[in-house]
């Protein structure tokens, strides 16, 4: 009979043991490069790359020439409201596309489509305005906002409101 040292429990994975787990993400790819996979027979490699030209030549005379990228641009609408906040850290704007949220160096962004409610909240002490995006498949997303002054928090609610009037539109059920 084979003894061994320590636990024969197999490491536990998850949210509660690893802060980036993300149910449902495959592993990330091996570090291995184009250049560094097994050697392939001259003739099969040679027919590959034949066909990887090909199919690229074919992609390049069927994609159109953009229109110097009209759709990233968008411009708001004429006098659409547009709501933004920000402190050193944080930044919000909700405006004709959407909702995006952006804290320090991760931003995320919610098309009206993609939102199930916009919640805000003020603290009870001091200058913090939280702002929560719900989606409808449960998820929440809030953003921490430092006012400059307690007075701010009905300014932003009122400008939030507006946009979400103008933008939002709740399913009737």
């Amino acid at each position: 009979m084979e003894q061994r040292i320590g636990s024969s429990s197999q490491p536990l994975e998850g949210a509660g043991f690893d802060p980036a787990f993300i149910p449902g993400l495959t592993s990330p790819a091996s570090g291995r490069t184009k250049d560094e996979e097994p050697e392939k027979e001259p003739e099969v490699a040679e027919a590959e790359d034949a066909e990887e030209t090909e199919e690229a030549e074919g992609a390049e005379e069927a994609a159109p020439e953009p229109e110097e990228d009209a759709a990233e641009e968008d411009p708001a609408p004429e006098g659409g409201p547009v709501f933004e906040a920000s402190d050193r850290r944080a930044k919000l704007v909700a405006d004709h596309r959407g909702v995006r949220l952006s804290l320090d160096d991760q931003e995320c962004e919610f098309r009206w489509d993609e939102i199930g409610a916009v919640e805000t909240e003020t603290a009870r002490f001091g200058k913090r305005y939280t702002v929560t995006v719900h989606t409808p498949d449960r998820r929440w997303y809030p953003i921490e906002i430092e006012a400059p002054a307690r007075s701010r928090f009905t300014e932003w609610d009122s400008q939030l409101d507006a946009v979400l009037d103008a933008y939002f539109e709740e399913d009737a059920e």
